[in-house]
């Protein structure tokens, strides 16, 4: 570019002002808004404007030569669609790309790679074929970013040109000179070489469903991030030559996802991956977040997936034997003692849907017990609270029906239970005068009802002499019934209701609810239907009513453990998503719960499958920002580092665990309180979004 300082240059939409290449918006280009959950959006108009963070990949056409040449013609942008130079000259940002080629043959369900490398094991000596990215290709670089790759692999003699054909580009654009971090994408294109339109494709699950969860599925140093590039590598053929173990993509992601609750795992083996870089990746311990009988968290029909209702229709011995591993199907080991040699007779007995549930159908096999259709379910709900005046014992009006609005006796219940506390300013302050600090639940199975399940209970607990405010009543109920009776599969299941809440005055104000931190259905992204402490607590306004600020599991934790730990709402869930990332500052680091029954919860090890910086994954409405609102206590935590400790300290600090974190919101404490919001608050130089920003 030398010499041209005396005038302007304009090549393919990229203006030069002598050395220094600016990127001015194109024609029709509309500036790109970044959410302030990206790095992007704390950077200056005028770095934005220049570096256009971001990268897409366009496939526009691919095509397969008579003598095996494959090429592919595909376009480098950034999100709004101007150009990208990928050598990072013309625009910021070198494009590193990779590049697979792929077959899936007529009639078969499942890529053969024609792009894969050779792996051998160091440790056994084995020898794998595995889907790897291209090598020895010629880039010929186009206008306007386009680009055609000539592949260095050809397609093998012979190869079929009436099958559907797969090009796959993974990249990665390195902005991190201007702090913007790495993009990263991928994309793929179906194409059939002779020209016909593509018929078979491979589509059982969509990348959105993995993301409800993963947030963004990422993976292999975060270039990966889509099913559709994953199944090009992760063939039937695939496996680590260092284990021996399938890498299938349906056999793996069934393993992974069931991990702890595999058969062998559950025998004492582990289910345990060697990279070729020799990276040890274990997944033994992985707990699935909801009930892995739910088939459709990942076959969702409704996710537009072409073949998302393959699990029901295409039974295989790969994939049914992922999750049931402890399955020989060559001797028939715990398959009712039928050898099975091929996939063929598979849907015969495992047919979609049978006439009942928990018989050998897909769904029926699946069926998750709480779930079943035969249970006559229980339907509780709050009508009032009377007597709710300070010093008070409130008598509370409910509900007790099925599903269909009969009525259910007290005797048929296994638990009915009562929760009163207050007030709703933040849960835990009330002096009940009881063991549990904040809130007293009691048996409402000691209720009076009538023939139409109308029934009242009095606490035989008052309301403290000095409340006010709003206090709350929450109802918990389960009880248990008998599936299939008389019959080889017949089982007993307990099952609860959706809790209820119902807010009252104390006093001449009127009633105020709880402040709502986060979401019961954003909960179930993941969840799917989150039912805790033996199916009685599934709504968040439940859960708080207890796990105040003041609570601890000190009453279940043997002596021997003390002293207690804090399960106040906020501390307790930061602590369980953040599970493994405890120990990546404290290798000693440990979070336990003791439980009812002095059962003892080891959550440090938990893998929260997505981005814990994405705080409105849980928070709605921005609680997560600061201030947080008036009035809040001091949270006790008598193993953490301070106690008691701050609301927002306790928030901030039960992720982040380290001494000096610790150190800094002690500093920044005084008797009038936390300063927190003076850096961190919204809008600030270190506000909450700013700092987690990806």
């Amino acid at each position: 570019m030398l010499g041209v300082s005396a005038r302007n240059m304009q090549v393919s939409g990229f203006i030069f002002l002598g050395m220094v290449a600016v990127c001015l918006p194109l024609k029709g280009d509309k500036s790109r808004r970044f959410t302030p959950h990206e790095k992007a959006f704390y950077a200056s108009p005028q770095l934005t404007a220049f570096a256009r963070p971001g990268l897409a990949i366009t496939i526009n056409s691919a095509a397969i030569a008579s003598d095996g040449t494959i090429t592919a013609n595909f376009q480098l942008s950034d999100p709004n669609g101007a150009p990208l130079d990928k050598d990072g000259v013309l625009t910021p940002g070198v494009v590193t790309l990779s590049f697979l080629a792929d077959v899936l043959p007529n009639g078969q369900s499942q890529y053969t790679p024609y792009t894969a490398d050779v792996q051998t094991s160091s440790i056994t000596g084995n020898s794998v074929v595995i889907g790897s990215s291209d090598e020895g290709g010629t880039l010929q670089n186009g206008a306007d970013g386009q680009y055609t790759y000539t592949f260095g692999t050809k397609a093998p003699d012979g190869f079929d040109p009436s099958a559907t054909h797969t090009i796959g580009i993974y990249a990665a654009r390195d902005l991190t000179e201007f702090d913007l971090g790495t993009n990263y994408t991928d994309t793929t294109f179906n194409f059939v070489p002779n020209g016909s339109p593509v018929a078979n494709v491979r589509d059982v699950v969509k990348t959105g469903s993995c993301n409800s969860c993963h947030n963004p599925l990422s993976f292999h140093l975060g270039t990966r991030k889509s099913v559709e590039l994953c199944v090009l590598c992760h063939s039937s053929k695939a496996e680590d030559p260092d284990t021996g173990l399938s890498l299938d993509f349906k056999v793996m992601v069934h393993k992974i996802h069931q991990g702890a609750s595999l058969p062998s795992v559950q025998a004492g083996g582990t289910y345990t991956f060697i990279a070729a870089d020799g990276t040890v990746y274990d997944y033994s311990d992985v707990v699935f977040p909801a009930d892995t009988r739910n088939c459709v968290a990942c076959h969702d029909p409704s996710s537009g997936a072409k073949q998302a209702n393959n699990f029901l229709t295409a039974p295989s011995r790969a994939a049914c034997g992922s999750c049931h591993d402890n399955v020989i199907f060559a001797t028939g080991e715990n398959h009712v003692n039928l050898p099975q040699f091929d996939d063929n007779q598979c849907a015969a007995c495992h047919i979609p849907k049978g006439e009942l549930e928990f018989d050998a159908s897909i769904e029926g096999a699946h069926t998750i017990p709480q779930k079943s259709k035969s249970l006559p379910g229980v339907v509780v709900s709050l009508l009032g609270v009377d007597n709710g005046a300070a010093s008070q014992k409130p008598t509370v009006t409910f509900t007790l029906k099925d599903n269909s609005g009969n009525p259910i006796l007290l005797a048929d219940m296994n638990r009915l239970s009562l929760i009163l506390a207050g007030p709703t300013s933040d849960y835990g302050s009330a002096n009940f005068g009881t063991a549990t600090p904040g809130y007293v639940a009691e048996d409402a199975t000691k209720a009076s009802c009538g023939s139409d399940g109308t029934c009242m209970y009095t606490f035989k607990t008052g309301i403290p002499t000095d409340a006010s405010g709003t206090f709350s009543v929450g109802i918990e109920a389960r009880r248990v019934a008998t599936l299939l009776p008389g019959t080889t599969k017949q089982r007993t299941v307990e099952y609860g209701a959706q809790n209820k809440v119902l807010n009252f005055a104390v006093g001449a104000s009127p009633a105020t609810a709880r402040r709502v931190v986060v979401s019961i259905d954003k909960c179930n992204q993941c969840h799917s239907s989150l039912s805790v402490h033996g199916e009685n607590r599934n709504q968040i306004e439940m859960c708080v009513l207890c796990h105040n600020p003041n609570q601890t599991d000190k009453a279940q934790r043997p002596a021997s453990q003390m002293p207690p730990q804090s399960v106040n709402f906020g501390l307790m869930i930061h602590k369980i998503h953040t599970g493994t990332d405890l120990r990546s500052e404290n290798p000693d680091y440990q979070y336990t719960i003791f439980g009812f029954g002095g059962s003892a919860n080891d959550f440090t090890r938990v893998l929260y499958p997505g981005d814990r910086r994405d705080c409105s994954q849980c928070h709605v409405n921005g609680s997560e920002q600061l201030p947080l609102m008036d009035g809040l206590q001091q949270v006790t935590d008598p193993r953490g580092l301070i106690n008691p400790i701050g609301p927002t300290s306790s928030a901030c600090t039960s992720c982040h665990t380290a001494v000096h974190a610790a150190s800094h919101s002690l500093v920044n404490t005084t008797t009038l309180g936390e300063s927190c919001v003076v850096c961190h608050g919204k809008g600030a130089a270190f506000s909450i979004d700013k700092v987690h920003a990806r």
